[in-house]
């Protein structure tokens, strides 16, 4: 929209880049081109201004495939006004010269204008195309075709229009029978998940089954190092006995043979000891005889009363020393009773 300011009944037209500004005075051009800026009075000028920069057209329709399916095309066109003259002189872009305002609506023309003529050239080749092939290349085959309808439209040179780029988003089917399509992918897409799920869960126990048997070799190989390691104690045990046992024997039999030694030289000087003393119990007793035969014959000469005496004198030598002598009354009387017997046959 032109930028128009009042003074009195002048007014002042501020163009931008973009636009195209014509400005007629009774029938007569003067002023044609982008971005001007001019002064001009209200009851005798004529404004059109038409945009020259490129502009985008979103347009949404359905159409119906071969096989009576519908579906909603999303596209958007790319245009623009490469002749401002010709597309003034067919359309209305003509302003207020107080506002600045279009006084019509050009653009919505020129909008209906090339969706018509795309929509009319989509629907063209979806009718031929069935529902299954214009979702797979539905997008670039209806493209291809709007894009071609555009340049071949005679219309649009005539206006003035220039088709900049033709692009097509989607190609939707109705919910259901999106959902009835999404229903044997999913279920392909679920068995395949399955079946990945299935295959790494074999994996898994595969690995599993893997680590097992690797444990479990190991526990044999170590219980085989285990029973390796038992005989070679055992043996080694074996070997300490019979060392032990070799060394024990050793040491008995050098004992026993210190013992007997130590027996026979025992037994030698008992025999020795045994022998000295026979030999001086045998002298002494020779001694003792030959004393005794010696006394007989000193003491054979010798009378009755001598040898009483001698016997006497030794039998007190012999017998213990008595401190004192308790006589009873009794053993008194029986003495006196002897001794006086004893007088009387004396004195008779």
């Amino acid at each position: 929209m032109a930028d128009i300011t009042r003074r009195l009944a002048w007014r002042h037209l501020r163009g931008a880049p973009t636009a195209h500004i014509r400005h007629h005075r009774s029938g007569k051009l003067l002023h044609d081109g982008p971005g001007l800026s001019f002064w001009f009075r209200a009851l005798t000028a004529a404004l059109s201004e038409v945009p020259v920069d490129d502009r985008e057209l979103a347009m949404t329709f359905h159409a119906r495939t071969s096989d009576f399916q519908d579906v909603a095309v999303q596209a958007t066109v790319t245009y623009r006004i490469s002749d401002p003259a010709l597309a003034s002189a067919r359309l209305d872009f003509s302003v207020d010269p107080d506002t600045g305002v279009w006084r019509g609506a050009p653009l919505e023309q020129l909008g209906t204008l090339l969706t018509e003529t795309a929509q009319q050239h989509a629907l063209a080749v979806l009718a031929r195309t069935p529902l299954a092939s214009a979702l797979v290349d539905g997008v670039t085959a209806v493209r291809e075709r709007i894009a071609a309808g555009l340049d071949t439209e005679p219309r649009l040179p005539a206006t003035g229009i220039e088709v900049v780029a033709v692009r097509v988003m989607a190609l939707r089917p109705e919910p259901e029978v999106e959902r009835a399509l999404r229903t044997p992918a999913r279920e392909q897409i679920q068995q395949e998940a399955d079946k990945a799920t299935y295959e790494r869960r074999a994996v898994a126990v595969e690995r599993e089954r893997a680590i097992a048997e690797n444990e479990l070799d190991s526990q044999i190989e170590l219980a085989r190092r285990e029973e390796q390691l038992v005989d070679q104690r055992g043996t080694n045990a074996r070997r300490e006995a019979e060392e032990h046992a070799a060394a024990d024997g050793v040491r008995a039999e050098a004992e026993a043979t210190r013992t007997v030694r130590l027996a026979d030289a025992e037994a030698a000087r008992s025999v020795r000891l045994a022998r000295a003393e026979a030999e001086g119990s045998r002298e002494v007793g020779d001694a003792r005889a030959y004393a005794q035969a010696a006394w007989l014959r000193v003491h054979a000469d010798v009378d009755v009363a001598t040898l009483n005496a001698l016997t006497g004198t030794r039998l007190a030598e012999n017998l213990p020393n008595i401190d004192s002598v308790t006589i009873s009354p009794d053993v008194l009387t029986g003495l006196l009773a002897r001794l006086g017997a004893g007088g009387g046959e004396a004195g008779a």
